[in-house]
């Protein structure tokens, strides 16, 4: 039985890995353009990490404690916490090449 790799060939985070992927979006508020990039965001997880991934929305108006516990100083913000090490988008996320290439999102190496 071979175990899937969990890193690319560049020692990146392996998107075809068994590990669940950890997201927290930071947004200010519930306007439109927060609908817009959470439906990006899931957009992205289900053709790239498919059943493996975990989103958590949190409204730094509402929780700024955690905003401030993770030093998110603007809105929107992608935060990858797992796989490690972590990773920081700011800004929309309409450029899925650049949102892939900004968490790592490498396809895994073959043996």
């Amino acid at each position: 039985m071979n175990a899937k790799p969990t890193q690319s060939t560049n020692g990146k985070p392996c998107a075809d890995s068994a590990d669940k992927w950890e997201l927290i979006l930071f947004v200010a508020g519930k306007s439109p353009k927060t609908q817009q990039v959470m439906h990006q965001l899931v957009q992205i997880c289900e053709e790239h990490l498919a059943g493996r991934y975990g989103i958590v929305m949190s409204d730094i108006l509402e929780s700024p404690e955690q905003a401030f516990a993770f030093d998110i100083i603007a809105t929107p913000t992608l935060l990858r916490t797992h796989p490690e090490p972590m990773r920081k988008i700011i800004g929309d996320l309409s450029q899925t090449s650049k949102v892939l290439s900004a968490l790592e999102l490498a396809p895994c190496a073959t043996g």
